[in-house]
């Protein structure tokens, strides 16, 4: 059986597409007839094509997780996988997904593997996905990984999107901000402060200092513009080697708010991916391996690859986190709790949850600090601004008095 790709009409003059499998052409057109399908066009899918046409797409995490969870669903109720793959391309709504999908499935037909297959989409498809995909598949259990997969992806999804709103706000406040008294300093100033100046009196000097200011930024605002964009492409630069990222990241950790907001979710985000891995039967030492590879700031994976390097030669995991001295304690007494209960799996998933209530804890008070710390440092630069502006014209009523 090989599998085709075909577009045709239905009695309605309304087109369809899609991937059906058939020993020869011929049997495809004669199943879409069959079907109440007018067949317009047939051919052969070829797997190749498939990655060469689309092979370095990218899907949004949204639409992986929802495509997971229709797959866990799918295959969960017994579906044959290439028919699973096939709906899951059909019930897409974005074009890209419904494509891959089907090349997907194109692959699984012709005798790959389903982690072999997602292996030819690496952009789109993680090392952890497959790897989870595929100890799914060696145990029997892949609807239930898939279910676990999906769960952990709308989780990282869900705190990415707290993540993003919670810092909206202030992101857009400070660029309004900086926006409103560039204009103020380069448009509006030196208009107002030009009528002062025709009337030879002595100025304040805050409006003194103001005029400097103004004039200052209007002489050097192409240098300032220029330097801004030369230090963003030299940190992009330099952020490529991991020497600079470690030394900022470390640098970031130490700090008493960000540093431990840094730090809960990472961890969360390496306990969550553990749990998933052990829970599924991925031997503990290449899910450690695994779970660290997921941890973004450097000092942190340094410390998981320490302690996995202790796991493999004995020590025990909730040991081996604590000797590094950098994990949060609810992780490492549940873990050692886990171990002692034989339940690992479940208590690294409530230590994920406890450090995700955590972060989220920590980012809605940094939120919450944060917001009206910059209301107040944009109204007081504000009102120095209209005092600069103001002090004069009360001068000047003072001496007509």
């Amino acid at each position: 059986m090989a599998a085709f790709r075909y577009e045709a009409v239905d009695g309605r003059g309304r087109p369809r597409q899609g991937l059906l499998d058939a020993a020869t052409a011929r049997q495809a057109r004669d199943r879409l007839r069959a079907d109440g399908l007018f067949p317009t066009s047939i051919e052969a899918a070829a797997a190749g094509g498939a990655r060469a046409a689309f092979g370095h797409v990218r899907l949004p995490v949204t639409v992986v997780a929802l495509a997971t969870r229709q797959l866990a669903t799918l295959v969960g109720s017994g579906m044959p996988l290439d028919q699973a793959l096939g709906a899951v391309a059909d019930q897409a709504d974005d074009a890209r997904a419904k494509k891959l999908f089907a090349a997907v499935r194109t692959e699984v037909v012709a005798g790959e593997t389903l982690a072999g297959a997602l292996a030819r989409w690496p952009r789109t498809f993680s090392d952890l996905y497959r790897s989870l995909v595929a100890a799914g598949a060696e145990t029997g259990r892949l609807h239930e990984v898939l279910a676990r997969l999906a769960d952990y992806l709308e989780a990282r999804l869900a705190l990415r999107q707290r993540f993003t709103l919670a810092l909206i706000y202030p992101a857009l406040v400070t660029v309004i901000a900086i926006a409103v008294i560039a204009v103020l300093l380069v448009y509006v100033v030196p208009q107002v402060v030009s009528v002062y100046q025709q009337s030879r009196q002595t100025l304040p000097w805050l409006t003194r200092a103001l005029i400097a200011a103004s004039a200052f930024f209007r002489g050097t605002g192409v240098y300032w513009l220029v330097a801004a964009l030369a230090a963003t492409a030299g940190i992009a630069l330099a952020n490529r080697r991991a020497a600079f990222r470690a030394a900022w990241h470390a640098r970031l950790l130490r700090l008493p708010v960000a540093g431990r907001l840094v730090t809960a979710i990472d961890t969360a985000r390496f306990a969550s991916t553990l749990a998933i891995l052990v829970g599924s039967g991925t031997p503990l030492l290449r899910a450690l391996d695994a779970a660290r590879d997921v941890v973004w700031a450097l000092p942190l994976r340094r410390a998981a690859t320490a302690a996995s390097a202790l796991v493999r030669e004995g020590v025990s995991v909730a040991r081996a986190l604590k000797e590094q001295r950098v994990f949060p304690p609810v992780l490492t007494h549940l873990v050692a709790n886990g171990e002692a209960s034989g339940q690992l799996a479940p208590m690294l998933e409530r230590a994920a949850a406890e450090l995700e209530r955590e972060a989220e804890r920590r980012l809605t008070w940094f939120a919450a600090l944060l917001q009206p710390a910059l209301i107040v440092a944009m109204g007081a630069i504000v009102l120095v601004l209209v005092l600069a502006v103001m002090l004069p014209i009360v001068s000047m009523n003072q001496l007509i008095r």
